[in-house]
């Protein structure tokens, strides 16, 4: 049977099963060249998609499009959708834009509320999925994303929050549910989202640690879409430190907005989730997810995907074409993808072990809607298959309307899967019980 007919049945298979409120069969292969590049209506738990460069459009195949969603409230009786034998519920909800999401030590989450400027602390000790506190730890922020706790280990001394200018750390004690020091400032003058203009300024600065503790990277997106003038100074790379702030040295450039920050757990890789650039068409530039290569140059804003240049930039910096990294996964175009997780829980089944997960808020650059679902990156060995699966789906709703975005991932000391949303406020629990 050929690829494009198997393709068609599998969408028969989701409209059937939304029309009868069902989770939609699962794909029985990985979807490759056009049969790869859906849409909202084509995703489903359990779909798998490999896109390659072969499969990248060219500048300008189609119109650049405008196509902001419609956020709308949870239809009544809609609920995300998992593989078969995932539960989902709700861990909480009523948050202010609860964007990162971290666990501490001793089990507890810690949520950035980036538009509360605050950090929320929610604990779960008997794990049954319903946090028995839930505080406000810190405020008086500025648009705070990354959480990072230091040093590594069973007893941190500092949590340490990335604010969209500015790097601060607060003395923490392990269970502290509310800071008890002030803030103090690590890095004071990172560039900030607050420069925001049309097609960039972006804001978001997550935080990471080595797995030896002495470099702390903090994730830093460009403040245009496409430009290379001055005020992309320090911007579009990820920069490292010591942990005390000083020692300041770029650890990768050419990456436009890498929003999400993750080490693996095997390897000690650090990895990033990459929103591209936007204006050159529905399938271009894709998204991406990839290990970082210390000192590596990943093409932004001159280059795409390796060698490609972008049509904008024609001419320019020919000594950097060669240099330019291929990342290991590419998404679709235009999905958003932000923050990111390897499992390391015990609940999940076995062949999910220190696989990725990795939140896509969803498009606006594009006719047609993609994103608005979390993914699972599978790795052998911590190397990606170039693969990645639909795993939570259905936060748009069948005339494109949109209710749910996913932005932060996390797994909790049950080995369950946190899930953030910034459009309902709310904070998904997925937990596998079994076929």
């Amino acid at each position: 049977m050929s690829r494009t007919i198997l393709f068609a049945l599998l969408l028969m298979g989701i409209a059937v099963a939304q029309g009868r409120g069902e989770a939609p069969p699962p794909a029985t292969e990985v979807l490759t060249g056009p049969a790869a590049l859906g849409d909202w209506t084509t995703d489903a738990p359990g779909v798998r998609r490999r896109i390659t460069v072969d499969d990248v459009a060219q500048p300008y195949h189609s119109p650049s499009a405008e196509n902001h969603p419609k956020i709308v409230p949870r239809p009544e009786g809609v609920w995300p959708q998992a593989p078969a034998g995932f539960k989902v519920t709700q861990f909480a909800t009523g948050l202010t834009q609860p964007r990162v999401i971290t666990r501490a030590p001793n089990g507890d989450l810690f949520v950035a509320e980036s538009a509360a400027n605050q950090i929320r602390v929610l604990r779960d000790a008997d794990g049954d999925g319903e946090p028995e506190l839930n505080k406000v730890f810190a405020t008086n922020l500025n648009r705070p994303f990354g959480i990072a706790f230091f040093p590594l280990g069973a007893n941190p001394q500092f949590l340490y929050i990335g604010n969209t200018d500015s790097v601060v750390r607060f003395p923490y004690i392990l269970g502290a549910t509310q800071a008890t020091g002030p803030a103090e400032t690590i890095v004071s003058n990172i560039p900030s989202g607050n420069e925001s203009v049309g097609g960039g300024g972006h804001w978001t600065r997550d935080l990471e640690f080595s797995p030896d503790g002495k470099t702390l990277y903090v994730a830093i997106g460009s403040r245009s879409n496409a430009t290379d003038d001055a005020s992309e100074t320090r911007r579009a790379m990820i920069l490292a430190f010591d942990p005390d702030g000083g020692n300041e040295r770029v650890f990768a450039a050419g990456i436009r907005n890498p929003v999400g920050l993750a080490t693996h757990p095997e390897t000690g890789a650090l990895w990033t989730s990459v929103n591209e650039r936007d204006g050159l068409g529905d399938n271009l530039v894709p998204d991406y997810i990839t290990h970082v290569e210390p000192g590596g140059f990943y093409g932004w804003p001159w280059y795409y995907l390796g060698p490609n240049q972008d049509p904008r930039h024609k001419g320019k910096h020919p000594e950097l074409k060669a240099k330019s990294i291929l990342p290991d996964v590419l998404l679709q175009s235009h999905m958003a993808s932000l923050d990111l997780a390897f499992y390391d829980g015990a609940n999940f089944p076995s062949n999910y072990k220190h696989d990725a997960f990795a939140c896509q808020h969803g498009s606006w650059n594009r006719a047609r809607r993609v994103g608005y679902k979390v993914i699972r990156i599978p790795l052998k060995q911590g190397v990606a298959t170039g693969e990645y699966e639909d795993f939570l789906t259905g936060f748009v709703t069948p005339d494109g309307d949109v209710w749910g975005r996913p932005v932060g991932v996390a797994v909790t000391s049950t080995g369950a899967l946190v899930v953030t949303d910034d459009a309902s406020g709310t904070i998904w629990r997925v937990e596998y019980v079994g076929e």
